[in-house]
């Protein structure tokens, strides 16, 4: 099966987006609190180490039975976590720690992206769309541009948690107001033969 241009244009955009979303993780700034998590260490160790630490005014964080400060500002969670378990091991008081870091700042960025909808197929603009208070099925899909020359708008799937939740015609008052929520994914399909 050979896609359009258009189409591919459009779906390497929606997985760019994806990505982009996925990948990005804030970076950590001052006064930025950390919860960090250590496993791969006994228990005892382990509830001695668990807990919150706030990055100070310099950028830098200080943890148990290191020496010195860790550099913390300018780096992502996930860049950081490898950085402590570095440190542990060169200073040979862990052996294989697994260290993990979760900042105030990515609990924010979660928050916002589980405000959007994705809206896929064939529409005008597939990707996610900010989710607003109250939208309807019908609004995300005009959100997206609305069904393409080749998208139907009369079998609009509906999925939640990765359940599809139903297939709507959204040229019908009663499913043009059908509600959508944070996390929703929206599927526009292609017209049959019959224009359905």
């Amino acid at each position: 099966m050979k896609l359009s241009t258009k189409r591919t244009t459009a779906v390497i955009a929606l997985l760019a987006t994806l990505i982009t979303v996925v990948c990005a993780s804030p970076e950590i700034s001052s006064n930025t609190t950390l919860s960090i998590k250590i496993y791969g260490v006994t228990n005892v160790e382990q509830s001695k180490f668990d807990g919150s630490y706030t990055v100070d005014s310099s950028g830098f964080i200080y943890l148990p039975l290191l020496k010195n400060g860790l550099k913390a500002s300018g780096f992502s969670s996930s860049k950081l976590a490898r950085k402590i378990e570095d440190a542990y091991r060169e200073a040979e008081i862990y052996t294989n720690p697994r260290i993990n870091v979760i900042s105030n700042k990515d609990e924010e960025a979660q928050k916002i992206d589980a405000q959007i909808v994705t809206v896929g197929g064939f529409v005008a603009g597939p990707g996610p769309i900010p989710y607003t208070r109250g939208m309807t099925l019908f609004e995300a899909v005009t959100a997206a541009g609305g069904a393409s020359t080749f998208g139907s708008d009369k079998r609009v799937e509906l999925h939640r948690n990765g359940v599809k939740i139903g297939i709507y015609n959204i040229r019908l008052a009663k499913d043009m107001k059908t509600p959508v929520y944070p996390g929703d994914t929206i599927k526009v399909p292609q017209k049959t033969v019959f224009g359905n």
